[in-house]
């Protein structure tokens, strides 16, 4: 297991989308810029989203999701689906909108179609790292869509069973994590936003696919990300409106805590879920809310932290409730401030 220093800041992973993604979107489509133009932009994006975590204070520091999106909504390639759907043999370049979940016909995703057996496929991960360890000067966490996610949301026409497609997922991801410790990685994260819409069966198979794909690690942090759904609020995101799926009143925390994994990151106000489950895991408690548009004060990060007394400061690592990837930058940078500060209040 990992060893943090006591209130450890991190962040969740996607950062701040510049509103003209979509306007250079737009350029390449009518033939007035390249792709390359857009790449060059996200290879920019990249750079400032590294900046701002960094001056920010925050102690590991990823680059923003920035280059795996190409605007601001949830059209594709999307940061957690399509761009890697896209890289995976099996998976068709045609996609389908699919709703998600019952609460809400209007929040779909894209969703690629799996027409054949998974592949081995190079995902970008040490491509990335690199990228982004070549500018940081804080520890680079690398992000990854876990294999629920990823088999959950897809069009199956060839497994007809989630658990055998997951596995094939996980086969992929252990061989990309592999490769990323190789290169010097020594923090992955792995993201799961639908365990709140799977009956229990479903996940421990998700939890059995996680647990494969770091097998074999011997020097790198594994955290897991149990999201909370779609946070998009705002006209901008085409009415799929943000909620949380765990409102439902479901939460398998006893099967969460079977992953193979150092940290948990999780809303803050499902921290008392985990009371007595934890063992050797830390919790990276969400404090900085991505769904409010105010910049919450030092002190307020501090409280939610400070509510649950069972936690210990060993234990416990700061971190935002989801990613920032909706919020206009001075808000995103913001609420990685108020982290910082909320840290430095924690440890005086």
């Amino acid at each position: 297991m990992a060893i943090y220093e006591k209130y450890t800041t991190t962040v969740v992973g996607s950062y701040s989308v510049p509103r003209w993604y979509e306007a250079l979107e737009k350029q390449v489509e009518n033939g007035t810029l390249s792709k390359a133009d857009i790449a060059d932009a996200q290879y920019r994006a990249t750079q400032a989203a590294i900046l701002d975590q960094e001056a920010a204070g925050i102690d590991i520091i990823n680059g923003g999701e920035m280059h795996r999106r190409t605007n601001n909504r949830h059209a594709p390639p999307n940061a957690m689906l399509n761009f890697f759907w896209e890289k995976i043999p099996g998976f068709s370049n045609e996609t389908r909108p699919k709703p998600i979940t019952s609460k809400d016909p209007n929040v779909f995703h894209p969703a690629a179609v799996c027409t054949g057996p998974i592949g081995d496929a190079d995902l970008g991960l040490v491509e990335e790292f690199n990228l982004v360890s070549k500018y940081a000067r804080k520890p680079v966490k690398v992000t990854m869509t876990g294999p629920h996610m990823l088999a959950k949301v897809a069009w199956d026409e060839h497994y007809g069973d989630i658990s055998k497609m997951m596995v094939d997922l996980a086969k992929v991801m252990n061989r990309d994590f592999i490769d990323l410790e190789a290169a010097g990685c020594r923090y992955i994260q792995i993201d799961e936003p639908l365990f709140a819409i799977a009956d229990d069966e479903e996940v421990q198979a998700a939890v059995d696919a996680i647990n494969l794909a770091v097998e074999d690690l011997k020097d790198t942090s594994i955290q897991v990300h149990i999201c909370q759904g779609n946070y998009a609020v705002g006209r901008d995101y085409d009415g799929q409106i943000g909620h949380r799926y765990f409102d439902t009143g479901r939460y398998p925390a006893e099967l969460i805590c079977k992953i193979d994994c150092d940290v948990l990151l999780i809303e803050h106000d499902y921290t008392d879920k985990y009371e007595g489950l934890l063992g050797n895991k830390q919790l990276a408690v969400g404090a900085a809310d991505v769904q409010d548009f105010n910049i919450e004060s030092a002190e307020k990060i501090a409280e939610r932290i400070q509510e649950y007394s069972w936690l210990s400061p060993e234990q416990t690592l700061i971190t935002s409730s989801c990613g920032l990837n909706h919020l206009p930058r001075h808000i995103a940078f913001g609420k990685l401030v108020a982290i910082k500060e909320a840290q430095q209040l924690l440890r005086n």
